[in-house]
């Protein structure tokens, strides 16, 4: 039975539950928005996500899966985020104290902002706060015109150059990957993938620092050319958009140096911990409050598929997430902690929605982070 045929069996026994977890995951909601802090005086991992309302724009999700530990950089992050909330009520003086947050931070802390960043990156990062105060005058500018539409193209840019910013406070991956995984291609960081297709381009990018192992295989498979020339080979409304099935009788990919299928665990990093959680559902394992760092909650997040009974029965198929907040609420969904998502689609969401099944992956490539995959250390079990 195809991978695909098995996730939608899945979801379909999930589906028929949904009306009776409804009171209960709405009773749950507040333990898995997850807490910034863990009551100490530091943050456990800064790859948490605030309390409030679930995200679901996916590259918030991907700032906030960084791991750092500066907390400037990310109250500055928060304010500009906040701009979004309060640009939807068209709540200028909150938008204005958002913007004045932000500033002072860039202006009177920036001695705090370049302290996590290492000696030979402190130049580019230096330049990425000039451009940042440059960004804050003009964001200014707008919202004192009360343009709404350039107050969001400017957040836009300075979460963008924050985002940067960011990523140049990481110093090193900051878990060791069981060692039973090193026979398996691995992300210590992340890579960004252009796929082209017959209904447009999308832009992937897809996060070592959250689940290696899923996002190794995925861009090895992707510099050998493996999703090259594959058609989707389902496509849900409001659902799902699968692809990875090789042709012939193989569901997944077989490596041609052992000529063995390569399988990938379920891999989740739940918020909070220091390191993923391997072959074994959330739900399994007993943690039904806990969230993913990279959860089902933004349209096109991208994960593996698997069998519905196997969780390390995933290989090449993988699947964009066509998330719709009426039929899966943010932060309530049935799949977080069952599958894991490695990534986002960061550009190309409109081509997403002209997909169906039988279109065509003309070509992938990995257009940034390449430097990061490990190959594997030893050869595969007989």
């Amino acid at each position: 039975m195809r991978l695909s045929k098995i996730l939608k069996l899945d979801w379909c026994q999930r589906l028929a539950k949904t009306s009776v977890l409804a009171v209960l995951l709405a009773t749950l909601s507040l333990g898995l928005s997850g807490a910034w802090w863990d009551g100490n005086d530091q943050p456990a991992r800064e790859s948490r996500l605030p309390v409030g309302n679930a995200i679901t724009d996916g590259k918030a999700l991907l700032r906030y899966a960084l791991p750092i530990e500066n907390q400037q950089a990310r109250d500055m992050q928060a304010s500009l985020e906040d701009i979004a909330t309060q640009l939807r009520g068209k709540r200028w003086s909150s938008i204005s104290r958002d913007v004045t947050r932000a500033a002072v931070i860039l202006s009177d802390r920036t001695d705090k902002l370049l302290a996590d960043i290492p000696d030979e990156k402190k130049p580019k990062a230096e330049a990425l706060i000039a451009e940042l105060n440059d960004g804050i005058a003009s964001i200014r500018e707008a919202v004192e015109a009360k343009d709404k539409d350039k107050v969001w193209t400017e957040r836009g840019k300075l979460l963008n150059e924050v985002g940067e910013l960011e990523e140049l406070m990481v110093k090193e991956f900051p878990f060791e990957v069981p060692a039973d995984y090193s026979n398996l291609p691995q992300l210590k960081g992340r890579a960004t993938v252009e796929m082209t297709s017959d209904k447009g381009n999308l832009t992937i990018v897809v996060d070592g620092y959250s689940a290696p192992v899923t996002a190794g295989n995925f861009v090895d498979l992707v510099q050998r050319g493996f999703y090259d020339g594959l058609e989707f080979i389902r496509a849900e409304d409001s659902y799902v958009l699968q692809i990875g099935d090789p042709p012939g009788p193989e569901e997944g990919f077989i490596d041609p140096a052992t000529g063995q299928y390569r399988a990938i665990p379920l891999e989740v990093l739940v918020r909070g911990d220091t390191e993923p959680i391997y072959g074994i559902t959330l739900e399994d394992a007993g943690r039904y409050r806990d969230q993913p760092v990279l959860p089902f909650s933004a349209y096109g997040a991208v994960a593996m598929a698997r069998p519905g009974t196997d969780p390390d029965g995933g290989s090449s198929q993988f699947f964009f997430f066509l998330f719709e907040p009426e039929l899966t609420p943010a932060g309530l969904n049935l799949l977080d902690g069952r599958y894991a998502v490695f990534g986002y689609v960061v550009d190309g969401k409109e081509t997403l929605e002209k997909l169906k099944e039988g279109d065509v992956i003309e070509s992938a490539k990995v257009v940034n982070g390449a430097e990061n995959l490990v190959k594997p250390q030893v050869a595969y079990n007989n």
